[in-house]
């Protein structure tokens, strides 16, 4: 055993549409060792499965002594996606039927969008919605009692009708949810084994429509992710004894298997929050606050915002056309990856990439997996950007005759060379990943000049430079394991939950004292989950967040604030941070008084130790790292470049551009009049020549 049989170890496993990366982690030395293996889209734990048996092999370490499994998933997101969730039944107040089909006026696309728009079916369909003759008012006091009898009777027929999953949603239960929970029972009385979904539980905060939505959803992906973490649970017991999986949430926390399958609705961004939160432990050790982060992997492109070291976050969370009130990491989907698939259609003649994407199976034709199709990273192959020297996943091997062979079907209509072709495809995605980062910073009130750019996802440094130059953002930072940033952020969050009211008051009608007895309580709420894992009170760190607006608004803003910064400011604190917000947002502050809508708490459990050992001092001198010379393809000339083995380099270490920097998990391209500086930390710093003169 490379540790020795006393070692135990803690196991971060993110599932990507194209590769699944896993990062293990030496509980006591804090030591890490990094894997990939293909991922499995039929079947999900089969990948991770494969790659936990990968990474014990390479690094002679048995699996039982891996206790805690830190799992990031994308199951509940194509749950949704794909439309495969269960037959889901709905119990609304009567007069309220129709809850789902009124929904908001919102059309995607724009005035085009009402002519070309067709609405997805319903989660839960009208012909599978009773409702409930009862009714609570705004205070949580009963105006009409629940008529079991009834009830019954309307949930007999949703059993003759086979529902597989049942939502409660009933009027105003954000104040009081004693109906709901009295639904709950009787429903568990005549539909046994179907699982049960309360809006009281799931999101007690006002809103009908979104508050029936989020709590439908969670009914729709419920068994699903159910069964895929009892599964997952249940195999990895079976190789480590007593281990204990924990799931990324939305919001960059962790939940116990427990919470991911009662509150499947907080994973639905599983998936891209792990990337944010190994972005942010890169940043907080190589000394940078502000940050965009851009992760891009084979199927899509996820981006997101830090300022002053904290991920921006929000309290929606959109899936496809599906926007549900959960909170999650402020980020931002685009259809480009490494697999994006390049083609020009025959009316426009204009060069098109993605949001078609050849996935894992059949992937990009220089994989030799059975892909014809050209993609983003056969463009990358043919300019010489990712060599054919390189290695995905260890042992992956690129054909770049497949990949000219791919391009060469779009560079014929296109009249231009192959690699003019692939050029073109390069800029394309280049710009279709420019726009997402334009919203997270420049739509948000941010300049992208005053934030570095931190790179990472298997295809994420190929294309980092040429995102840096877009922006202005510099310096661009390549991690020292890009193509795993999202596993070392899985194993490195922390547990979290929370808890929320709607509490609508005039800033002028309530007090600190009692804003604050009302957060206490909250805590209680949200520290259960977490004492449940065994943390305890002193243990776990709260934070509050407070949604205000101003009176007459229908929308609010979040104030984050901890409770020392509460005691000290109180609410004329958090009112004059909620005027600085909506400033920034939209450019002005209103002389009306603010409305508190939501108090929330939120509870997080301990930073996980991983050992940082600083890199061995270089001379600055990289050439000892240089595996060999190549020529590529850029701005439309061939230029000589060096490869280098990311192994070999060293703190100090200077990389002139253009270079390439290959590394088991992804391949780095520094540009012409650009440079790489190694990090005390072993992250590469790129910089356009003009700026790093500047900084020496």
């Amino acid at each position: 055993m490379k540790q020795g049989i006393t070692s135990t170890y803690r196991l971060g496993v993110d599932v990507g549409g194209t590769f699944t990366d896993l990062i293990m982690i030496d509980k006591e030395s804090g030591e890490t060792y990094t894997s990939k293996v293909p991922s499995t889209p039929h079947d999900s734990s089969v990948g991770v499965l494969n790659g936990i048996a990968k990474i014990c092999e390479q690094n002679g370490i048995d699996a039982r002594n891996i206790t805690h499994v830190m799992h990031g998933t994308t199951v509940a997101t194509n749950t949704v996606l794909e439309g495969k969730g269960a037959r889901v039944g709905l119990v609304t107040t009567k007069g309220y039927r129709h809850v789902l089909q009124m929904a908001r006026s919102f059309v995607p696309g724009g005035l085009g969008g009402w002519v070309t728009y067709n609405k997805r079916p319903l989660m839960a369909p009208l012909e599978l919605t009773i409702e409930a003759d009862e009714r609570m008012d705004a205070q949580g006091v009963v105006v009409k009692p629940l008529d079991e009898a009834n009830l019954r009777k309307n949930l007999e027929r949703l059993k003759e009708k086979k529902i597989e999953a049942l939502t409660v949603c009933l009027v105003n239960s954000y104040a009081n949810g004693e109906n709901e929970v009295r639904v709950r029972a009787i429903a568990e009385s005549v539909l046994p084994g179907v699982s049960i979904s309360i809006s009281s539980e799931v999101m007690p905060e006002m809103y009908e429509y979104e508050r029936a939505e989020t709590t439908v959803v969670n009914s729709y992906i419920r068994p699903v992710v159910s069964r895929y973490m009892e599964n997952l649970h249940r195999e990895l017991g079976t190789k480590m004894k007593g281990i204990k999986l924990q799931v990324l949430r939305s919001d960059g926390g962790l939940a116990s298997v427990e919470a991911a399958s009662n509150s499947p609705v907080n994973m639905l961004m599983s998936g891209p929050a792990g990337g944010v939160s190994g972005a942010l432990w890169v940043a907080k050790h190589a000394g940078y606050k502000n940050l965009l982060t851009f992760d891009m992997g084979g199927t899509s492109t996820d981006v997101a915002l830090i300022k002053g070291g904290v991920a921006q976050t929000r309290r929606e969370t959109r899936v496809s056309d599906v926007t549900v009130r959960v909170p999650s990491i402020d980020v931002r989907t685009v259809g480009a990856g490494g697999g994006s698939i390049a083609y020009v259609p025959e009316l426009t003649k204009a060069l098109r990439v993605g949001p078609q994407s050849a996935g894992a199976v059949p992937g990009p034709a220089a994989y030799m997996k059975g892909g014809t199709k050209p993609t983003v990273t056969d463009a990358n192959v043919v300019l010489g950007y990712l060599p054919i020297s390189s290695k995905l996943g260890g042992d992956m091997k690129i054909d770049k005759s497949l990949a000219e062979k791919s391009m060469a079907t779009i560079a014929q209509p296109l009249g231009k060379s192959i690699k003019e072709a692939a050029e073109g495809v390069v800029n394309i995605v280049n710009e279709n990943m420019f726009g997402a980062l334009r919203l997270v910073s420049i739509e948000q009130g941010y300049d992208p000049r005053d934030f570095a750019l931190i790179a990472f996802g298997g295809a994420g440094p190929l294309h980092a430079n040429a995102l840096g130059k877009l922006m202005g953002s510099w310096p661009v930072i390549i991690p020292p394991a890009p193509g795993v940033l999202c596993a070392y952020g899985d194993a490195t969050t922390r547990l979290r939950d929370e808890a929320s009211r709607t509490f609508i008051r005039r800033l002028s009608d309530t007090s600190n004292e009692d804003v604050l007895a009302m957060l206490d309580e909250l805590t209680n709420v949200a520290s259960r989950s977490l004492a449940q894992e065994g943390l305890s009170e002193s243990a776990q760190t709260v934070s509050y967040q407070i949604d205000l607006r101003y009176r007459g608004q229908g929308m609010s803003l979040t104030i984050a604030v901890d409770r020392e910064q509460f005691m000290k400011e109180g609410l004329l604190g958090i009112a004059k941070r909620f005027d600085e917000m909506h400033t920034q947002l939209y450019t002005f502050a209103l002389e009306v008084p603010q409305e508190l809508v939501n108090l929330r708490a939120v509870v997080e459990g301990p930073e996980t130790l991983v050992k940082l050992e600083p890199l061995q001092q270089g001379t600055g001198d990289s050439s000892a790292a240089v595996i060999e010379e190549t020529e590529l393809f850029f701005e439309g000339q061939e230029r000589r470049a060096k490869i280098y083995d990311r192994a070999k380099l060293r703190y100090g270490d200077v990389i002139p551009g253009p270079a390439i920097v290959c590394q088991m998990d992804s391949t780095t391209v520094i540009l012409p009049d650009h440079t790489g500086v190694v990090d005390a930390v072993a992250n590469i710093i790129i910089r356009p020549n003009h700026q790093l003169q500047k900084t020496q």
